[in-house]
C-alpha cells in the first residue's frame, strides 16, 4: 500500500494526506484517502467485506498533512465530539507571500467568515455580520526569506471554519503561496498550496491518554 500511516490504535487511525488527494470521494471519481486507509485495514488484518471507517475531519484537497479517522463508531463519535468542543489542538505551517515582521509571542487573528457555496470561497469581515461565523487562530513567524519575499508561519487553529487559514491570511495581506483562489501571485504546477497540517493533539477514545501526532513540513 502507498498510504502512509502515522498512528493507529484499536479505535483510531491517522494517515498522511498528500496535496492533491481528496479526503472523501466526490464527483471526480478520484480515489480518496478514506478508501486508501480502508484498503490498508482490509489487507493488514485480512478482513472480508466492508470495513467501517469514520470520517472525523477534513483537509482541503490542495492541502497536505495529517488526517485522523475512526476505526470504530466509538472512536469516530468520541473524536468528533472533541473536534466540536475544540479540545483537539490543530497546528499548521504555511509559507505566505510577503514579509511578516517578527513579534514577541504568538499573534491572534479574529475575523468573521461567510461562505459562498456557488464559487466555494469565503468572504472575510473584521466585525460581526449576519450569517458570518467567528474565526480565530494564532500565528507566529518562524522564518522569513526576503530573497523570495515569503514568510513561514506556525498556526494554531482555534476554530475550524471552511478555508479559514487561507481566507484570514489573504485578508491580512499575506496569501498562502500557490493559493490563487485567495489572491496569491505564485502558482504551483501541481495541485497544492503551501499549507500543511503538521500536528494534531487529542485524547484517545478509550483510556484518556493524550496523544500528539506530528510531521515535518514536506520538502517539496
Amino acid at each position: 500500500m502507498s498510504v502512509k500511516i502515522l498512528y493507529e490504535d484499536n479505535h483510531l487511525i491517522a494517515a498522511y494526506k498528500p496535496a492533491g488527494t481528496l479526503v472523501q470521494g466526490d464527483v471526480s471519481g478520484d480515489v480518496p484517502l478514506l478508501e486508501e486507509v480502508r484498503q490498508y485495514i482490509l489487507e493488514k488484518y485480512n478482513k472480508q467485506g466492508n470495513v467501517f471507517l469514520g470520517l472525523i475531519h477534513r483537509l482541503d484537497r490542495n492541502v497536505a498533512g495529517i488526517v485522523l479517522f475512526g476505526k470504530t463508531t466509538k472512536g469516530a463519535s468520541r473524536l468528533s465530539e472533541q473536534f466540536r468542543q475544540h479540545t483537539v489542538e490543530k497546528i499548521y505551517h504555511a509559507w505566505v507571500e510577503g514579509i511578516i515582521e517578527q513579534s514577541k509571542g504568538p499573534q491572534t487573528l479574529v475575523n468573521y467568515l461567510s461562505r459562498n457555496e456557488k464559487n466555494n470561497t469565503v468572504q472575510v469581515f473584521d466585525t460581526p455580520q449576519e450569517g458570518a461565523d467567528r474565526a480565530e487562530l494564532a500565528y507566529e513567524v518562524i522564518e522569513t526569506s526576503k530573497e523570495f519575499n515569503k514568510t513561514l508561519v506556525k498556526i494554531t487553529l482555534k476554530t475550524g471554519r471552511h478555508h479559514q487559514i487561507r481566507a484570514q491570511f489573504s485578508h491580512l495581506g499575506y496569501p498562502i503561496l500557490g493559493d490563487t483562489k485567495y489572491g496569491a501571485v505564485s502558482k504551483f504546477i501541481d495541485m497544492h498550496i503551501a499549507l500543511y497540517a503538521t500536528q494534531l493533539s487529542f485524547t484517545t477514545a478509550t483510556g484518556g491518554e493524550r496523544k500528539t501526532i506530528s510531521i515535518d513540513i514536506p520538502k517539496d
